[in-house]
C-alpha cells in the first residue's frame, strides 16, 4: 500500500477533488473557444484553488492556520459557485447542469466549514 498524505484522506478533498473535474469536463465540453482565456480559465483555477488549499491546510501545524487556509478554500468554492451562474446566464451552461453543481457546491461547503469549525473549536475548547 502506497504512502497517503493526510489530506488524500479527507472525505471533503476527494468530493472537492471530483467536482475539479466535474468543472474541466463541462467545460471542455460546453464553452466556446472564446472563453478558453476568459471564464473557464476562472473557473478551473478557483475549483483547483479549492482542493489545493485544503491540501495546503493539512500542511500547517498550528489549527488558526489550518482554519484560515479552509476558509480561503470555501471562498474559492463560492468564487466557482458564481462563475456557474454567470455560466447559466450566458447559456454555457443548463439551469439542470448549475443545479447539479450546485449540490456539489453545497456538499463540499458543508464540509468545508465542518472542518474549519473543528480546527477553531480546537484552538478554542471552551467556545
Amino acid at each position: 500500500m502506497e504512502h497517503k498524505f493526510s489530506f488524500e484522506k479527507l472525505n471533503v478533498w476527494e468530493t472537492a477533488r471530483q467536482l475539479t473535474k466535474t468543472i474541466y469536463i463541462i467545460t471542455k465540453e460546453q464553452y466556446p473557444d472564446t472563453e478558453k482565456f476568459g471564464l473557464v480559465s476562472q473557473m478551473r483555477r478557483a475549483a483547483v484553488s479549492v482542493c489545493s488549499n485544503i491540501a495546503e491546510g493539512t500542511s500547517r501545524t498550528s489549527t488558526k492556520d489550518q482554519a484560515h487556509f479552509y476558509q480561503i478554500s470555501y471562498s474559492s468554492l463560492m468564487e466557482l459557485l458564481n462563475q456557474c451562474i454567470i455560466s447559466n446566464d450566458l447559456n454555457y451552461i443548463s439551469e439542470e447542469t448549475l443545479v447539479a453543481i450546485r449540490a456539489k457546491v453545497e456538499k463540499t461547503g458543508n464540509m468545508l466549514n465542518s472542518l474549519r469549525k473543528s480546527c477553531l473549536n480546537k484552538q478554542h475548547p471552551n467556545k
